[in-house]
C-alpha cells in the first residue's frame, strides 16, 4: 500500500512538473506576460526606490538642520551667559529654557563647579536626558579641542549622530561653549519622520502594485493582439496539414504579422497548385497504367495459348520443333509467363492504388493454407513448415495465398535451403515467419525491400521477378490491417515477419462500397504450374 501511495505521488509530481514545464516553456502569452511583469516591477521598483531615498533623506536633513540651528543658537544665547562654574541649579534652569525652544528637544548640560566637581544640568530632571544616552564616539569628538589654524577658527565644534533605541529614531548633537562655559548636548525625536517616511513607502508600495497590475492587464492586452494572428496561422498550417488546402488567412494591415499572412496564403496557393499539378499526374499515370496492362491482356492471352502449344511441343519426345531453333523457343516461352505475370501485377498495382481492391473473407486453418500453397507450388522439398493444426483465421484466402507465394519464393530465389515457415497465435493476431538460410539481408537494402520495382544489385536491373512481388504482399497485407517486416535473424540469413489480425470482418464491411476489381490477384509468387514449374521469387 506505502509503494502504491509512493507511486501515485511521484506520477502526480511528474503530472505537475509537465504541466509547469509546458506552461514556462510552451506558452508564447505567459511569457509575455511574465516579461512584462518584470520589467515594470523593475522599473517601478527602481523609481520607487530612488524617489523614497530622496524624499527620505530631504526630510531628515530638513528636520536636522532646522534641529541642529536651533540648538546651536540657544548654545549660543544660554549657555553662553552661564557663569564659567555655574551650579547645578543654574545648569538644571538653563537646560530647561534651552528645551523650551521651538524645535522641543532635550538638553544636558556638563560644566565644573567652583569646587572643581561635575555638574549636570537636564531638561527632564534626574529621570530624563542623561550622558549616558549619548554615543561614547560623540563625547569624544565633542571635547576633543582641535588646533586652531587659518583654516579651523575654533577649537571645538558642533557634532551631530543619528541613533536608534527601543525602535525610535533620534538624532543627538553637542558642542562646547568657545572660551569657556558648560558643555551642552541635545536629543530629539524622529519619530514624526520617520512615520511620514513609512507612509510614503506605503504609498510608494500601493504604487508599484497598481503599476505591475497595470503592466500585467496592458501585457495581457498586447499579447492577445499579437498572439490572436500568431493564432490564427497555427490553425491554418495545421488545416493546410491536414490535406485543407484551400485553406487562407485574412489578412489586415500594413504590419509584420499582416506580411507573415500574406506569405503564408501565397505558399498555400502555390502549394495547392503543386499537389493538385501532381494528382492529376499521378491519377493519368495510373489510368495509362491501367489501360496498358488491359490493352496487353488480350493480345498475351493468345500469345500465352500460343506458347503452351509450343511448349508443350518441346517436351513432346519426338516433335517437330527444329533443334537449332528449340532455344528460341524456350526464350519466348519464359519471357511470354514473365511478361503475363508481370501485366497481372501491374493491374493488381492499380487495384491497391485506385482503392478497388476488396477482401472476401472465409475462415481458413493458416496451417492448410500455408500447406497448400507450398504444394501448388512443388516446394515441398524445399520447405519446412513449423504450424500447428488448428488455428483459425477470418481472412481473404486468396490475397493470404499471394502473400505467402511471394514471401516463400523470395526466400527461395534470394536465400538459402531450407526455408523455414514457423506460425504462432495470440489472441487477436496471427504471426507467421519466414525466414532462410542465406546471407541475409544488407543493411542498407533492409529500409528498400518493399518498394516497388526495386533492385538490391544495381548492375542486375533484369531478373526474373518483376520487383512488386514483395510490395504486393505489403499491401494485402495492409488491407488486411496486418503488417510485414523483414529482418536479418542473429542465427543467419532473412526473416520476413507477418502479422495478420485474426478476424478482418471490420476492415471488410469498412471497404464494402464497392466491389472488387475482377481478375486474379498475382505476385512474384507467381501460380503453380501443373507440372511442378517452381514460381517466381522477388525481382
Amino acid at each position: 500500500m506505502t509503494q502504491e501511495r509512493q507511486g501515485v505521488s511521484r506520477g502526480w509530481a511528474a503530472a505537475r512538473k509537465g504541466v509547469w514545464s509546458r506552461l514556462r516553456f510552451t506558452s508564447l502569452r505567459l511569457r509575455l506576460v511574465v516579461v512584462f511583469g518584470l520589467v515594470a516591477l523593475t522599473a517601478a521598483v527602481s523609481a520607487s526606490g530612488i524617489a523614497y531615498w530622496l524624499n527620505r533623506e530631504a526630510v531628515l536633513t530638513r528636520a536636522q538642520d532646522a534641529v541642529l540651528r536651533d540648538f546651536e543658537q540657544e548654545m549660543q544665547n544660554r549657555a553662553g551667559s552661564l557663569p564659567e562654574h555655574p551650579t547645578q541649579d543654574e545648569l538644571q534652569h538653563t537646560a530647561g529654557q534651552m528645551a523650551n525652544s521651538s524645535q522641543r528637544f532635550s538638553v544636558l548640560l556638563v560644566a565644573e563647579n567652583a569646587d572643581g566637581e561635575t555638574v549636570y544640568g537636564s531638561s527632564g530632571g534626574l529621570g530624563g536626558f542623561a550622558l549616558t544616552d549619548v554615543p561614547e564616539s560623540l563625547r569624544k569628538a565633542v571635547t576633543e579641542e582641535q588646533k586652531v589654524t587659518s583654516a579651523n577658527k575654533y577649537p571645538y565644534h558642533l557634532y551631530w549622530q543619528r541613533t536608534v533605541e527601543d525602535d525610535t529614531p533620534y538624532l543627538v548633537a553637542g558642542t562646547k561653549v568657545i572660551g569657556g562655559g558648560p558643555t551642552g548636548y541635545m536629543r530629539k525625536s524622529l519619530e514624526p519622520e520617520a512615520k511620514d517616511l513609512n507612509s510614503l513607502a506605503w504609498s510608494l508600495g500601493i504604487a508599484t502594485g497598481l503599476a505591475l497590475i497595470g503592466s500585467a492587464l496592458l501585457a495581457q492586452a498586447l499579447a492577445t493582439t499579437v498572439l490572436k494572428p500568431v493564432h490564427r496561422l497555427g490553425v491554418a498550417a495545421r488545416r493546410l496539414g491536414e490535406g485543407k488546402l484551400d485553406t487562407r488567412l485574412q489578412v489586415s494591415g500594413t504590419d509584420e504579422l499582416a506580411d507573415l499572412s500574406r506569405t503564408f496564403n501565397s505558399a498555400a496557393e502555390a502549394l495547392e497548385k503543386r499537389v493538385e499539378d501532381m494528382a492529376g499526374r499521378e491519377q493519368a499515370s495510373r489510368r495509362f497504367v491501367a489501360d496498358m496492362s488491359h490493352e496487353l491482356r488480350t493480345p498475351l492471352t493468345a500469345i500465352t495459348a500460343v506458347t503452351e502449344v509450343l511448349e508443350e511441343e518441346l517436351e513432346f519426345e519426338g516433335g517437330g520443333i527444329d533443334p537449332m531453333i528449340e532455344p528460341a523457343v524456350r526464350l519466348v516461352v519464359s519471357e511470354t509467363r514473365r511478361l503475363n505475370d508481370l501485366v497481372e501485377n501491374l493491374m493488381e498495382v492499380t487495384r491497391f492504388d485506385a482503392g478497388t481492391a476488396r477482401l472476401v473473407l472465409d475462415d481458413v486453418d493458416v496451417a492448410d493454407q500455408i500447406t497448400a500453397c507450398i504444394d501448388a507450388r512443388a516446394w515441398l522439398d524445399a520447405v519446412e513448415l513449423d504450424a500447428e493444426r488448428g488455428i483459425h483465421a477470418r481472412l481473404d484466402p486468396r490475397r493470404l495465398d499471394v502473400i505467402l507465394a511471394n514471401l516463400i519464393g523470395n526466400a527461395l530465389k534470394h536465400g538459402g535451403s531450407p526455408v523455414r515457415v514457423s506460425v504462432t497465435a495470440a489472441d487477436d493476431e496471427v504471426v507467421i515467419a519466414v525466414r532462410d538460410h542465406g546471407p541475409g539481408i544488407p543493411e542498407d537494402v533492409l529500409p528498400h525491400v518493399f518498394d516497388r520495382f526495386y533492385k538490391a544489385s544495381a548492375s542486375r536491373p533484369r531478373s526474373e521477378g518483376s520487383g512488386l512481388g514483395l510490395s504486393i504482399a505489403l499491401e494485402n497485407a495492409h488491407i488486411h490491417g496486418g503488417e510485414i517486416t523483414a529482418a536479418n535473424s542473429p542465427e543467419g540469413g532473412a526473416v520476413f515477419t507477418l502479422r495478420l489480425p485474426r478476424d478482418a470482418s471490420t476492415l471488410a464491411e469498412l471497404d464494402s462500397g464497392s466491389p472488387e476489381d475482377s481478375g486474379d490477384s498475382a505476385g512474384d509468387g507467381g501460380k503453380g504450374k501443373g507440372k511442378g514449374k517452381d514460381a517466381k521469387g522477388q525481382g
